[in-house]
């Protein structure tokens, strides 16, 4: 238990002034590396979550939360579905669906997802409407057979609004072999999701023509949902595929997505594991400095100790005094971080004003600005890292205090 005699000697020792100005000095480094290091990771890892955070909110507006899917080729009761789904106050919004591969064909040949949609129902699950810069997703009328293409697709199958692409899906069986099935479809619009997996291989069509195209009847692939609390997007669709009886396939964002928000979070962790290397080297200065201290107070420890401080007692000096060397570091960390984070922005722009350069392209980050997510949790779980650093720094230099001999110790006094 930490009793007040020894608190106050620790507190008065970091208040007093060294004869020693070389301690003094690694006692700075000390809260200076401490610092630094919870500066550095408070602003890093708020950019790596504001960076994840623009990426799932980017992706999560083109997928749906959740989809049903027939456990078989296709799905024939989907309008029931869909209806029992709206009824449902934890959902948000449904649409039927079809997804296929083809091969689209330009005046360059490129794969693609094919992702048929009704338009009236697409907006309440994705936000496609508002991510088209040319042309409008209502363009894609029954019949029509207009298609509507990511940018990055457009551009490598070289292809405008308003020129032609053959879809070429499955294979036909016919008396003279396989036949391939073949269909002109009419750029009317071209989308950017700002995220290169739908930009490169998504192109949207009407439902009722893939249907056509694909032979498949009034059947679809599934329903896509959309969730008030996206987090429980699983629970929601599989108590709806109980609901409506018979064999369905659930899945929801986080599963279809797994491995990509599994690397995000790793890259997040590892980060910050290695950056977490700057605390341990401002700890490292702590346990040198206060090394140095002991032995500058030899004298001091052998009187506290003739006046009966026990070994435990001369502990707690020290660590009290190294603890509120790595208290200080923390905070000064801290508010750094927390400054550094808020005014980044601004001090990238000012750099690119003062150089001349440009730190982060529109064309490859697919941002105007810096996203940032600064969250609660990480910052105290740094703050907690930083201050057990400190307070393990302590302990050997502490326990070494303790082993202090009075009567060798004042021998040359």
């Amino acid at each position: 238990m930490l009793r007040p005699i020894p608190a106050a000697i620790g507190l008065r020792y970091l208040r007093a002034k060294r004869r020693n100005g070389f301690i003094s000095f690694i006692s700075l480094a000390s809260i200076l590396g401490i610092a630094i290091g919870v500066t550095v990771l408070i602003t890093t890892l708020a950019v790596m979550s504001g960076f994840q955070k623009e990426i799932r909110d980017r992706m999560l507006g083109m997928v749906a939360h959740a989809t049903i899917s027939a456990d078989g080729d296709t799905m024939q009761n989907w309008a029931r579905a869909v209806d029992v789904a709206r009824q449902d106050p934890r959902i948000a919004g449904a649409a039927p669906y079809i997804d296929t591969q083809a091969l689209l064909r330009g005046v360059r040949n490129e794969p693609a997802a094919i992702r048929a949609v009704s338009p009236e129902d697409e907006e309440s699950v994705s936000d496609l409407g508002t991510a088209m810069v040319e042309g409008a997703l209502s363009d894609l009328q029954p019949g029509s057979f207009n298609i509507v293409l990511g940018r990055e697709l457009a551009l490598w199958l070289g292809v405008h609004v308003g020129d032609s692409v053959i879809v070429t899906t499955d294979f036909q069986v016919t008396p003279m072999g396989a036949v391939p099935q073949l269909k002109r479809f009419t750029v009317s619009g071209i989308f950017e999701a700002g995220y290169q997996d739908f930009d490169r291989r998504l192109a949207v069509v009407n439902l009722n023509d893939a249907q056509r195209l694909l032979r498949v009847g009034e059947g679809v692939t599934g329903v896509r949902l959309k969730l008030h609390d996206m987090d429980r997007a699983w629970d929601v669709a599989r108590d709806l595929a109980m609901r409506l009886g018979g064999s369905y396939m659930v899945s929801d964002w986080s599963r279809e997505n797994a491995n990509m928000f599994r690397a995000l979070k790793l890259e997040k962790t590892m980060i910050g594991i290695l950056l977490s290397l700057i605390i341990v080297m401002g700890s490292f200065n702590l346990v040198a400095s206060q090394v140095s201290l002991v032995t500058d107070k030899q004298a001091d420890i052998a009187i506290l100790r003739t006046l009966g401080l026990t070994p435990g007692g001369v502990m707690q000096v020290f660590m009290v005094q190294g603890t509120m060397i790595g208290v200080i570091g923390t905070v000064l960390g801290i508010t750094g971080g927390l400054l550094l984070t808020f005014n980044l922005e601004h001090i990238l722009r000012g750099i690119e004003r003062l150089f001349g350069v440009v730190l982060m392209p529109e064309d490859v980050y697919y941002v105007t600005g810096l996203p940032i997510d600064l969250q609660v949790s990480d910052v105290v779980m740094i703050a907690s890292v930083a201050l057990v650093m400190a307070f393990l720094a302590t302990i050997y230099p502490a326990w070494r205090a303790a082993r202090t001999a009075p009567a060798e110790a004042l021998r040359y006094e």
